[in-house]
């Protein structure tokens, strides 16, 4: 078993100390003289005798210092004493009371030990269950480097100390103060265990408190092996897996018995923060936190320099879920909110979401289809699509090509340059400055402090209607109504519709060069779609266990007003227009009134194309991970033409129908 064993003090030599210089007086300047006691009751000069006075204080005011610090140091002492012996008391009340009332810690480890996820489609039907391992393992069945991993990364003092330490939250605290945030807990395996038994997510600081002393009523009752045992059990490891064995088959398609070095501090590290270092939410970050974890091994001596350097190595194979594989994409990211919503939770629970199975399944379809027709041709390694409804409902959301051979998410979690896509806000917030549709704007050359942007086209078209410079997707022309409207005004229009990324405040945000998700940037299209109203993207609406308790319940949301009605009615128009007649031709179809825009990035690192119909708000993505320039790929070429084949195939049995305010023509 891996120990932190604190070092022996050595007591160091004693302090040499300063031997006292009696005082010398004398009559002149080169006979001294003794003083006898009867001097000292000779009558003194007036100067004499101040000095004299002056010593005599001199010399009192050390005694009364040191009298007056014994009696604070007395002080002190008693009340520590006081305050000791009532933290003593309550501190046994307190184990008596939990000793009372709360279940066997083992019994409840066993009756709560995670059980299946299944999660229901918007019509309730089954469309995935995340199935959780059951068994219980011993801890002397799990390899010592895992057990050294994560005793290093989470509580190297785990046999020192008695439920809390004191040494690691003063630790803990100083760091954070440092920091100016919280970027190091205090927390022992013992309250983590404590916390995760008997009490709720909710931070607070009397929990904080029950937490403390649950976790040395857990030490008087448990032995620290076994503490060890069930931590190891029981707790979160993302991804949905809680408990070791259910993470080692998740991660690894292998028992816990068998993990690796390597694949041992992964697991470790994944406990400070499940949602954040999971690989299969971001596979970088995730290998990061491992190498931590064995830098914190190697400093501890649980390790060698050697060992650390097999370990780094060594192959780690992160596997997908089988099944339906790219469903999971949108199955791990409600898996990481599960949590956040409905708080660590044990035995069956249900999961109701928003996904259409048949447009989910239709999306997934199309995009490896296309891929893999098109995707070698077009130098384009990666695709990804989110599907909405005019409340922001997820209906379906694919995050690459093969959630088999990626898992990472693109759709969520990678940020990139929309290009043209991002021009309808520039385009709301100039309307908002009095144009129109019909207005005359120029596409002339722009020169701002030696910054030239060129139109895609390579010309100029001089005096041109407002709608004719979106249609085509000129770069001059939104430029211009950028410097009209100003960065202020244009970017509080993009967040008031759903961009959440940061963005700058340069000219060239007008075409786009801000980075942003594929979620974010098709919620934000939403509102032209719905006439006008706010909304934020979702993808679970309640959450049950298995005796139908509800667990989680998405609060109702009231729709506000984000863009005027006629704002509405020229931006539906004008983004109608690109369908029909400008960038986004390749998009349209029959039988349905569209919307949308295309968006290229420089060089062709990206291509989209987001757009819209009555019913839905769908938006692609194509381009590479490494963010290399694909062959020619525009938002109106393999993107559009994607976006097309699936609106169409989720459009074949809706009626017609008209989007809010829209023209039948210019």
């Amino acid at each position: 078993m891996f120990r932190i064993f604190k070092k022996s003090e050595r007591s160091s030599p004693d302090d040499e100390q300063d031997s006292d210089v009696p005082l010398e007086a004398s009559n002149d300047d080169t006979k001294p003289a003794e003083i006898s006691p009867d001097d000292a009751a000779e009558p003194l000069h007036n100067d004499e005798k101040y000095i004299s006075i002056k010593n005599i204080a001199s010399s009192n005011a050390p005694q009364k210092i040191i009298k007056n610090k014994l009696k604070l140091a007395l002080t002190c002492t008693y009340w520590l004493s006081v305050f000791a012996v009532w933290s003593l008391i309550i501190m046994i009340g307190a184990i008596t009371y939990y000793a009372v009332t709360l279940p066997d810690p083992v019994t409840l480890a066993i009756k709560n030990r995670p059980g299946h996820i299944k999660f229901l489609s918007k019509d309730d039907n089954v469309i995935a269950v995340r199935g959780l391992q059951r068994e219980h393992i011993a801890l002397n069945n799990l390899p010592q480097h895992l057990i050294n991993a994560v005793l290093s990364i989470e509580d190297s003092r785990f046999y020192d100390h008695i439920g809390f330490d004191p040494l690691g939250i003063v630790r803990a605290s100083v760091v954070n103060y440092q920091y100016g945030k919280v970027v190091q807990g205090g927390s022992t395996i013992s309250q983590q265990l404590a916390k995760n038994l008997y009490f709720t997510s909710e931070r607070t600081f009397a929990r904080k408190v029950k937490e403390m002393v649950a976790a040395f009523w857990l030490e008087v009752r448990l032995e620290k092996d076994k503490i060890l045992e069930i931590y190891f059990n029981s707790v979160y490891f993302g991804a949905g897996a809680y408990g070791v064995e259910a993470a080692s088959q998740r991660y690894f398609a292998k028992p816990a018995s068998q993990v690796l070095l390597y694949e041992s501090a992964l697991l470790a590290g994944l406990l400070k923060a499940p949602s954040l270092f999971a690989p299969t939410y971001d596979l970088k970050t995730s290998h990061e936190r491992a190498y931590l974890v064995l830098e914190r091994m190697q400093a501890l001596g649980a390790i060698t320099t050697d060992q650390m350097q097999e370990a780094l190595e060594a192959p780690v194979d992160i596997i997908a879920h089988r099944g339906n594989a790219n469903i999971n994409y949108v199955l791990d990211w409600m898996m990481e909110d599960l949590p956040k919503l409905a708080g660590v939770r044990h035995g069956d629970i249900i999961v109701h979401t928003t996904l259409d199975a048949n447009l989910q399944k239709l999306t997934s379809a199309t995009v490896r289809q296309f891929m893999d027709r098109n995707g070698k041709r077009a130098r384009a390694g990666q695709a990804a699509a989110v599907m909405l409804d005019k409340t922001g409902a997820i209906r379906a959301l694919v995050g690459g090509r093969s959630y088999r051979k990626s898992q990472f998410n693109r759709a969520i979690k990678a940020k990139r340059q929309p290009g043209s896509a991002f021009k309808p806000f520039v385009y709301l917030a100039a309307l908002q400055t009095g144009l129109t549709p019909n207005s005359i704007v120029r596409d002339t050359p722009v020169n701002i402090k030696g910054w030239r942007p060129r139109n895609y086209a390579g010309y100029y078209r001089g005096n041109i209607p407002m709608h004719h410079a979106l249609r085509k997707s000129i770069n001059t022309v939104a430029v211009r109504m950028f410097q009209r409207a100003g960065h202020s005004r244009v970017i509080q229009t993009a967040k008031r519709l759903g961009i959440r990324s940061p963005m700058h405040t340069k000219p060239s945000l007008a075409l786009g060069t801000s980075e942003t998700s594929l979620l974010e940037l098709t919620s934000a299209y939403v509102p032209f779609a719905n006439g006008g109203f706010s909304m934020r993207p979702y993808a679970i609406k309640k959450i049950t266990d298995a005796n139908g308790k509800v667990l989680y319940k998405r609060a109702k949301h009231r729709p506000t007003r984000v863009m005027a009605s006629r704002h509405v009615r020229y931006m539906n128009t004008m983004l109608r227009s690109v369908v029909l007649k400008g960038t986004g031709r390749r998009a349209h179809f029959k039988g349905q009134i569209l919307a949308g825009k295309t968006g290229t990035s420089q060089n062709f690192r990206d291509a989209w194309f987001l757009g819209y119909s009555p019913y839905y708000t769908l938006g692609i993505w194509v381009g590479n991970d490494n963010n290399t320039r694909m062959k020619g790929v525009t938002g109106g070429s393999l993107p559009a033409a994607m976006w097309r084949y699936i609106m169409r195939n989720a459009h074949q049995r809706l009626p017609s129908k008209s989007l809010p305010g829209v023209y039948t023509r210019l």
